[in-house]
C-alpha cells in the first residue's frame, strides 16, 4: 500500500469550512510567539477575541477600525473575482484620499450636502484613475498586472509625500501634513462620543451593492467567467477585455473610497501615514472571505477585532502590538494553503 496525491475537487460542504479552519490553524501556529514572551495563549486570544466585545466603547472601536477594510477587502473582491489581480489598492486608497482632501479644503465652508457628495465622488474617480493605466496596459498588451499595480503604491506613497513637503506643508508647525478640510466635509458621527461615522454606514452599502451585482446581475455573471477562464470566456461571446477593464476600474474606484472615508472620518487632514496597510490587509479579507461578499465583511470585522485586540492585550501581558500583523500574515499563508490543498485528496494505493 501507498500513499498517493491526485487531484479531486473538495466537497461543497468542506469549503464554507476552509475560513474557519484556517483562523483555528493560524493561532495554534502562532501560540508559540506567545509562549516566547511568557505568556498564556489562551489568556492572549481571549484579549484578543472576547475582550474588545465586552465593553460599548472597544466593540465600537472594532468598526471603526473595520470601516476602511469593508471597503479595500470589497475593491479587491470585485477584482480577484474578475480575474484582474489588483495589488494596488494601497495606491488606489491615497488618491482617493488626496482627491478628497483637496475637494474638502474647497468646498469645506460651503454646505455639507455639497461637500459630502462631492468627496465621495471625487475619490471614487480618483481610485479610478489610478487604477487606469495599469489596467489599460494588462488589456492593451497584456502586461502583468500584479507588478504594475504594486509598482504604482509606491509612486503613489512619494506623490504624498512630494505633496506633503511642498504644497501642502503646514505653513505653521512645517509638519508634513495639508491642512484641515472644512467643516462642512467632515463625516458626521453615527454615535455620540465615538469615532463611528458615516464612512462605515458607506462601506456597508458597498458590501450591499458588490453581493448584488456579482450574484445578481448579467456583469457578476461575466466577471465569474472571464475570472474562471478568458479563453472560455472570450468561445462564450464575452467581451474579456471590456469585462476585465469594468472590474479593475471600479475595484480602484472602490479603494478610493476607503482614502475618502480616512480623511472626512478619521483624520480630517492628508498624511504620509494615513494607512497602515490596508491596501494589502484587503488582499487577506478578500482571501479569507472566498471571494464573497457577505464572507469579506465577516472576515473585515474579524480583522478589526485582531487589530483592537492587538492593543489590549499589548497592555494586559505585554505581547508586541505587532503580533496582530503577524496573525494577519499567518492567517493568508494558511488560508491560501487550505484553498490550494481543497483541489487534492491523499488516497492510498495498492502497489
Amino acid at each position: 500500500m501507498g500513499l498517493k496525491v491526485e487531484r479531486a475537487p473538495a466537497p461543497v460542504w468542506i469549503r464554507p469550512l476552509i475560513p474557519i479552519a484556517a483562523i483555528v490553524v493560524t493561532f495554534i501556529l502562532t501560540a508559540s510567539l506567545v509562549l516566547l514572551v511568557e505568556a498564556n495563549p489562551l489568556e492572549a486570544y481571549y484579549y484578543f477575541l472576547i475582550d474588545p466585545l465586552s465593553s460599548r466603547v472597544s466593540a465600537i472601536e472594532v468598526l471603526v477600525k473595520a470601516t476602511p477594510l469593508l471597503l479595500t477587502g470589497a475593491a479587491v473582491t470585485f477584482a480577484f473575482v474578475g480575474g484582474y489581480w489588483n495589488i494596488g489598492a494601497e495606491g488606489q486608497l491615497y488618491a482617493g484620499a488626496t482627491a478628497a482632501t483637496g475637494i474638502g479644503i474647497w468646498l469645506g465652508e460651503t454646505s455639507a450636502w455639497l461637500a459630502l457628495p462631492a468627496m465621495i465622488a471625487g475619490g471614487f474617480a480618483a481610485g479610478m484613475l489610478w487604477a487606469l493605466v495599469p489596467a489599460l496596459m494588462k488589456v492593451k498588451f497584456a502586461i502583468d498586472e500584479v507588478v504594475t499595480t504594486l509598482l504604482l503604491n509606491s509612486v503613489a506613497l512619494f506623490a504624498v509625500s512630494a505633496l506633503l513637503n511642498g504644497p501642502w506643508r503646514n505653513p505653521i508647525s512645517q509638519w508634513p501634513q495639508s491642512p484641515d478640510i472644512g467643516p462642512a466635509a467632515i463625516f458626521p458621527k453615527l454615535i455620540p462620543r465615538s469615532r463611528l461615522h458615516l464612512g462605515f454606514i458607506l462601506a456597508v452599502v458597498v458590501i450591499i451593492i458588490l453581493w448584488f451585482v456579482l450574484t445578481k446581475t448579467a456583469l457578476g455573471l461575466r466577471m465569474r467567467a472571464v475570472g474562471l477562464s478568458p479563453a472560455a470566456a472570450r468561445f462564450a461571446g464575452i467581451h474579456v477585455e471590456r469585462t476585465t477593464l469594468i472590474a479593475a476600474l471600479v475595484s480602484g474606484g472602490i479603494a478610493g473610497l476607503a482614502g475618502v472615508s480616512e480623511i472626512a472620518g478619521i483624520h480630517y487632514h492628508l498624511i504620509d501615514a494615513i494607512s497602515p496597510g490596508y491596501g494589502y490587509t484587503g488582499i487577506i479579507i478578500a482571501t479569507l472571505g472566498t471571494l464573497n461578499a457577505w464572507g469579506v465583511a465577516l472576515a473585515a470585522l474579524f480583522i478589526g477585532l485582531i487589530d483592537t485586540g492587538a492593543q489590549t492585550v499589548s497592555r494586559a501581558l505585554g505581547v508586541p502590538s505587532y503580533l496582530g500583523e503577524v496573525i494577519q500574515a499567518a492567517l493568508l499563508l494558511v488560508t491560501l494553503g487550505m484553498l490550494l490543498l481543497q483541489s487534492y485528496r491523499l488516497k492510498w494505493e495498492r502497489r
